[in-house]
């Protein structure tokens, strides 16, 4: 009786061990997490994500329920995309997703939460995704050298015309009396 009580327990173990597998696999989770949004399944989707994912998965779900039916544009479509692996230190794993229609590649960032592998789909990490991307093509927002500089040339500009403004304003007055001047001149003429 007892090595049946055994074999039972082992089994269940195995049994629910394997049905909980996408725990142990950030690829894997991942993968899921694809499937769902693919299909418009948002409560599917939302078991992928970390807790701090509700907020977004809350504003996917309204815009996909926003979605006209006949809308085929889908974010985040499996077919059109290439997993990579995964790449995990410590509670963190990256997973390198291809778009098979543009070629770029972006680093999915999943985090452990409860002993499982959960899609990180919240603002601060999709704000570092975006980071990252931009730095990627030449648009580094952590170095606003640039930015100052161009800054610092509107500035100028705007200080400069505004230094004008008096003269200009002065200008416009003296060509405003003129016309008025050639207007009654032509009314007296005409009468």
């Amino acid at each position: 009786m007892k090595k049946i009580i055994l074999l039972i327990s082992t089994a269940l173990v195995v049994i629910l061990s394997g049905c909980n597998s996408n725990s142990g696999d950030p690829k894997e989770v991942l993968g899921h997490f694809f499937d769902a949004m693919s299909h418009k399944n948002i409560d599917e989707a939302k078991k992928y994500v970390t807790k701090d994912s509700e907020g977004m998965m809350g504003m996917m779900q309204m815009g996909m329920n926003s979605m006209d039916d006949n809308d085929n544009e889908i974010p985040l479509q499996k077919e059109n995309m290439e997993i990579g692996n995964a790449v995990i230190t410590g509670d963190r794993a990256t997973v390198p997703v291809k778009d098979k229609k543009s070629g770029e590649t972006t680093d999915f960032v999943l985090k452990k939460e409860s002993g499982s592998w959960k899609v990180a789909f919240d603002k601060s990490t999709l704000l570092e995704m975006g980071q990252k991307k931009m730095k990627e093509h030449g648009m580094d927002m952590g170095n606003m050298k640039g930015m100052d500089s161009m800054k610092h040339d509107m500035n100028k500009a705007m200080d400069s015309l505004n230094a004008a403004m008096p003269d200009m304003k002065d200008k416009m007055e003296h060509a405003q009396k003129m016309m008025d001047s050639a207007k009654k001149m032509m009314e007296k003429m005409h009468q």
